[in-house]
């Protein structure tokens, strides 16, 4: 047998690591998934934000692994729980901007002149 047929049939070196899931896979969803959940609060700013780097460091890693580190899922998962606790966040600053801006233009208009004028 030739060394490209058993290439093809899938067996592996037996030196070879057995490919395991990366921890920060893990960590990209958890963390977006907290970004998620308190995006409206403001706070998933942090979190999301997190796992956005962690997200790119782990794909840098598992490039450089050769295939023996998974979780892609994971972090696809987690990049996307994270993107949407930023878009929440991005969505409440915006509301309360609005919010702030149409309040102070009401109140601008109530007394141009002091109180004892005529």
């Amino acid at each position: 047998m030739s060394f490209v047929s058993v290439a093809f049939q899938g067996q592996r070196h037996p030196h070879d690591p057995e490919p395991v899931r990366a921890t920060k896979a893990r960590a990209v969803f958890a963390l977006g998934l907290i970004g998620a959940l308190t995006g409206l609060f403001v706070g998933g700013v942090v979190p999301s934000t997190i796992a956005l780097a962690l997200a790119r460091q782990a794909r840098r890693e598992a490039y450089t692994s050769g295939g023996y580190l998974t979780g892609a899922d994971w972090l696809r998962r987690g990049e996307r729980l994270a993107q949407v606790g930023l878009v929440l966040t991005a969505l409440v600053v915006v509301a309360a901007v609005v919010i702030g801006v149409l309040r102070h233009a009401d109140a601008s208009f109530g007394h141009d002149y002091a109180p004892n004028f005529d």
